[in-house]
């Protein structure tokens, strides 16, 4: 009995261990989907799951294992772009002068949104648009905080609505990702053209 009682005990362990080990395999599949995920798309915005799974290295019923659908992937690629993009703007300092919080904030937002741009597109054509404003509250509640900072310190118009400053902010990132794509801006000055568009249209200017 004693070595049946240790044989049960070896083969519970070996399960064990074997279930560990499979769950890691699964992370790790997952992760590769995740990162090949916005190379594919950025070589073709209509990447199969075909393409995906071979840009991954993996099997297309590996994937499926994981996501159901095509949809179902884009939506858990933006997702965890957007929340390592988080570990990023979530450690800029917004309590200082403004103006500086926000050329910050825009600096390394724009260097996020060139990462996760081709993902972006094609959830939006994609996702439902209440859910890619459900994965962006987080970053939007911070430049909102500091707007609405900056016009109580009067550095900010108040003139202009915070919503109308979040808007302006947003299509200005997206005219210069476009802008780079189309190959009329270089990549590496994009956000100083961002930040001179953005800081002369709503800051207080000084009475002379």
């Amino acid at each position: 009995m004693p070595h049946a009682k240790g044989t049960t005990a070896a083969a519970e362990r070996h399960r064990s261990g074997s279930a560990v080990n499979q769950r890691a395999d699964a992370r790790r599949s997952r992760a590769k989907i995740l990162a090949a995920t916005p190379v594919a798309l950025r070589k073709n915005p209509d990447a199969s799951v075909a393409d995906i799974a071979a840009e991954a290295g993996v099997g297309r019923m590996t994937l499926y294992g994981h996501f159901a659908n095509r949809a179902a992937l884009i939506d858990a690629t933006l997702s965890d772009s957007l929340e390592q993009a988080e570990g990023v703007l979530g450690d800029i300092p917004l309590d200082g002068d403004p103006t500086a919080a926000l050329e910050a904030l825009i600096a390394s937002s724009w260097m996020l949104l060139e990462r996760v741009r081709s993902v972006l597109v094609v959830a939006q054509r994609e996702l439902p648009a209440a859910r890619i404003r459900e994965m962006h509250e987080v970053a939007e509640g911070r430049m909102q905080g500091l707007f609405e900072r900056g016009q109580r310190e009067g550095v900010f118009r108040p003139d202009l609505p915070v919503s109308w400053l979040l808007a302006v902010t947003h299509l200005a990132m997206n005219a210069a990702a476009e802008e780079v794509t189309a190959g009329r801006i270089e990549r590496h000055d994009a956000a100083d053209l961002i930040i001179g568009t953005l800081l002369p249209a709503f800051t207080v200017r000084e009475m002379r």
